[in-house]
C-alpha cells in the first residue's frame, strides 16, 4: 500500500511475539500449547514492590511526570550505577523510558543518519536490527559461533568497525543464547572500542543479575572507565525484579546525548506511568533478597532442559552462563522429514511443524540472525518444562 511509509518495508514484525501470539491463539482454541517463547519470568512480582505501586496510588501520585522519569526514580538509578559498577552517573544522565526498548529506541532515533552503521553480535536480540532500520541506519551482524560460545571475538569486532561505524550494540548476558562476557573477554573488545574513538557503545544490561555457575557480571564502562564519555548503559526492572507488565526501563549516560532522548521521548510517548515509576523505586532501593533464590530456581531448571536437550540426536545445546534461555543447534536435524513428510530444511520450518504437531511453542534462530538453531526460555515451571522437552525428543525421534 502505497499509502505507509517507505520505511516500514525495510523491518518486520518481532518474531518473538509473533509466536507467542500464535501459541495463545492454539491455546484458545483448546490446544494443550506450551509456550517457550516468552522471555518473561514465571514469577510474581515481588510484594514490596507492588505494596510501593498501591501506596503511590493511595497518595494520589497518579499525574503526568518530567517526560524521561521523576527525581526519585532516576536517583535510585544513579545509586543503583554506583553500588553495581562504581560508575558515578548525576539524574541529568538518567533517562527512564516505557520499558528497556524504549530507551534503546530513542538512543537510535536521536543518534542515527542515513549511512550510519551499527555493529550487532549475532545471534542478537530480534529488536535491535529493526531499530536501527527504523533510525534510518545500516545494521551490521556479525554471526559468532557455538564453538565460541556465542560470542564475538575482539578480531571480529575489529573487522566490522568502518569510517561509518557510530553505535556498537553490545547484550551480555545474552538474548537469546544466554553466553555471559567474562572480564577478560569483555577487555579484549573495549581494548577494541579504545582504538575507534567514533564508535559509541550502547550495552543492554537487563540480564545483569540472571547469572550462574559463579559468572561475575560486569558492564563496558566499568571494565573501562575511558569508555564512559561514548557509553550508553541501558538497564531495566523487567527480568531480575518480574516486572515486565509495569514496563519501565532506563539509561545512563552523557547528559548531551540523554537530553535529545529526552527530547524524542518528549513528542513520542512523553512520561512511563507514574505508578510503575514509583514501583521501581523500591525495585532499585528495596531489598535485593529475592534475587539469589530466584535464581537457584532458574539454575535448576537450565540444568534441566539442558539436559534434556542433549540427550536428542542430532541436537546440541551449550551451557549457557545467565538470562533464562538456551540456544540449541538443530545442525544435525536439517534434512530430515516429519511423519507426514514435511521437510525440515530451516529452523523455522522446525519451529513451525514443533508447534504443529507438538504444541510446544519455541522461536526458530533465522528470528536472531543466526541458523539453524531455536531459542527456548526456561522460565517457566519445571513441570511444564520436563513435559516440553519430553514433547521435543519424541518429535525430534520422529524425524527420519
Amino acid at each position: 500500500m502505497s499509502f505507509l511509509s517507505a520505511t516500514l518495508s525495510r523491518v518486520k514484525p518481532s518474531p518473538t511475539i509473533a509466536m507467542t501470539a500464535k501459541a495463545a491463539e492454539l491455546k484458545a482454541a483448546g490446544r494443550d500449547v506450551i509456550g517457550l517463547s516468552a522471555g518473561e519470568p514465571d514469577f510474581d512480582t515481588p510484594q514490596n514492590i507492588k505494596d510501593a505501586a498501591v501506596a503511590a496510588i493511595a497518595a494520589g501520585k497518579t499525574k503526568y511526570t518530567a517526560p524521561d522519569g521523576i527525581p526519585e526514580l532516576k536517583q535510585a538509578v544513579c545509586a543503583k550505577m554506583k553500588r553495581d559498577h562504581g560508575l558515578d552517573y548525576s539524574p541529568a544522565q538518567i533517562s527512564v523510558g516505557t520499558g528497556g526498548k524504549q530507551t534503546l529506541y530513542n538512543a537510535l532515533m536521536a543518534t542515527m543518519n542515513t549511512g550510519d552503521e551499527v555493529v550487532i553480535p549475532a545471534p542478537y536480540w530480534v529488536s535491535y536490527p529493526d531499530m536501527v532500520l527504523l533510525a534510518g541506519g545500516t545494521p551490521v551482524t556479525v554471526e559468532t559461533t557455538l564453538e565460541n560460545s556465542f560470542k564475538l571475538t575482539a578480531e571480529q569486532l575489529e573487522a566490522a568497525i568502518t569510517p561509518k561505524t557510530k553505535w556498537f550494540i553490545f547484550n551480555s548476558p545474552s538474548n537469546p543464547t544466554g553466553a555471559g562476557y567474562s572480564r577478560a573477554e569483555l577487555r579484549a573488545l573495549t581494548d577494541v572500542l579504545i582504538r575507534h574513538p567514533h564508535v559509541w557503545v550502547m550495552t543492554d544490561d537487563m540480564y545483569e543479575h540472571l547469572a550462574y555457575d559463579g559468572f561475575e557480571f560486569c558492564t563496558p564502562a566499568e571494565v573501562e572507565p575511558r569508555l564512559y564519555d561514548r557509553t550508553l548503559t541501558c538497564n531495566g526492572v523487567s527480568k531480575a525484579y518480574a516486572m515486565t507488565g509495569w514496563r519501565i526501563g532506563y539509561a545512563a549516560g552523557p547528559a548531551e546525548l540523554i537530553a535529545a532522548m529526552r527530547k524524542v521521548q518528549s513528542q513520542s510517548t512523553s512520561n512511563p506511568c507514574s505508578i510503575s515509576q514509583w514501583a521501581a523505586v523500591e525495585a532499585l532501593n528495596g531489598t535485593q533478597s529475592f534475587l539469589a533464590p530466584n535464581n537457584e530456581t532458574f539454575k535448576r531448571r537450565r540444568d534441566l532442559v539442558i539436559s534434556m536437550l542433549n540427550q536428542i540426536e542430532g541436537v546440541t545445546c551449550p551451557t549457557p552462563e545467565g538470562a533464562f534461555y538456551v540456544y540449541p543447534s538443530i545442525s544435525g536435524l536439517i534434512g530430515k522429514t516429519t511423519p507426514a513428510g514435511t521437510l525440515i530444511d530451516t529452523d523455522e520450518a522446525f519451529a513451525t511443524e514443533l508447534l504443529e504437531e507438538a504444541d510446544v511453542a519455541v522461536v526458530f534462530g533465522a528470528a536472531f540472525g543466526l541458523s539453524p538453531n531455536f531459542r527456548v526460555s526456561y522460565a517457566t515451571s519445571d513441570e511444564a518444562l520436563t513435559e516440553a522437552c519430553t514433547r521435543i525428543q519424541r518429535f525430534c525421534a520422529s524425524l527420519t
